[in-house]
Formats: C-alpha cells, structure tokens, sequence
C-alpha cells in the first residue's frame, strides 16, 4: 500500500471526545510538551509549511487535531501538556481530551498503533515527559521517541543527551530514539519509517 502524503489534510479539529472520529484508520499520536515543536514536525513529514498551526502562545489551543494521510492513516495531534500558565479549568479539559483518547484504545479500540513521543534536545525529558512515559509504559501502548531541535546543540551535548535519553529509566529498551531538525529536515524519513512500520502500510 502506498501513501500520497500529498493528499494530506486536516480532516477533525476535537475540542471534546464525542468529535473523535467514529471509524477506525491507523493512528500515531503525537505527545509532548508545549512548544516541543509537534506542529513543525507534522508539518515536515507532510511536506506542508502551515498545515499544522503553530500556536503563537504555548499551551493556547486545547484540541485533538486528526491529520488524514491519504486517507488510510491519521497522524494524531495531542494538546501539548506542562504549559504553567494554563488555568485550572483549562487543565481540567486537557486532562479529560487526553484521557479520552488513550481510555478509548484501553477499551478495545485498536485504531492507536504507536505513540511519538517528543523531546526538546536542549530540555532533555522534563517531570511531565517522564509522567507520559511511565503512562504508555503501564498502559503497554508501543511508542518511539523523537527528540526535537537537533540542530540546536553542538555534537558534544546531543551525542550525551541522547545517551541519557536511551539510558532513562522511563524509556523501554531498545525504543527507538530520532534525533529531529525541521530546519535541517534531519530525522524526517526515520520517523516516517517508523510510523509505517507500525501501520503495516509502506509510503
């Protein structure tokens, strides 16, 4: 099977769980913080510069946005968590889109096929990074790890904190951990390669 990543499009914008949609095409989600830079990275693996909004404040928008891929796979985009200044109402409704989504996969949903889960190169895995870990760790939700703006740190502290992100106890051995530049579209084809891979489809 092949994909038209060209025939891409922003299909479901959820702002609660009933919009979520109802039949059942391949899923990867993509989880992290606010400003992790999810948005730029479905941008580049689709080939599209504003396909996928940036938000101009992080943490503004609270939604699921459901990217159709040729419409035989979503790319999943989840609300970024760990914003401070997001009140308490808002994190409530976070807490409860989020929930929602991996809840439906716990009770027999099998459209979720793997979960990207993105770190900052220069961050390293925060408190909340490490909590969404452990989460698809219990949950035994399969994932890979894309550590996100590669090109800024030079070639001593990316080589470590990849090391140190490999070597963390919240992440499985033998993850797959993909270092990620938009700017230099390095790590482009390895994420896609593992998007695929765990679809069962080929682009």
């Amino acid at each position: 099977m092949k994909l038209n990543i060209q025939n891409s499009n922003l299909e479901i914008t959820a702002g609660t769980t009933k919009q979520f949609p109802a039949y059942s095409l391949p899923q990867i989600a993509f989880s992290g913080r606010s400003n992790v830079g999810k948005s730029s990275l479905i941008n580049t693996l689709l080939g599209r510069k504003k396909l996928a909004r940036v938000s101009s404040a992080p943490g503004k928008t609270i939604t699921v946005n459901f990217y159709s891929v040729d419409k035989k796979l979503y790319l999943v985009d989840l609300p970024g968590y760990g914003y401070a200044k997001r009140s308490a109402e808002d994190k409530k409704r976070w807490s409860a889109l989020t929930d929602g989504f991996f809840t439906a996969r716990n009770e027999g949903d099998a459209s979720l096929k793997a979960v990207a889960q993105l770190i900052d190169m220069k961050a390293g895995p925060t408190a909340d990074d490490v909590m969404m870990l452990d989460y698809l760790n219990s949950a035994n939700i399969p994932y890979f790890i894309v550590v996100t703006k590669s090109d800024k740190t030079n070639k001593t502290d990316r080589n470590n904190m990849l090391e140190f992100i490999k070597t963390h106890p919240s992440v499985k051995e033998n993850t797959p951990i993909i270092p990620f530049s938009s700017l230099k579209n390095e790590g482009k084809d390895e994420v896609w390669a593992q998007i695929l891979s765990f679809c069962d489809t080929s682009k």
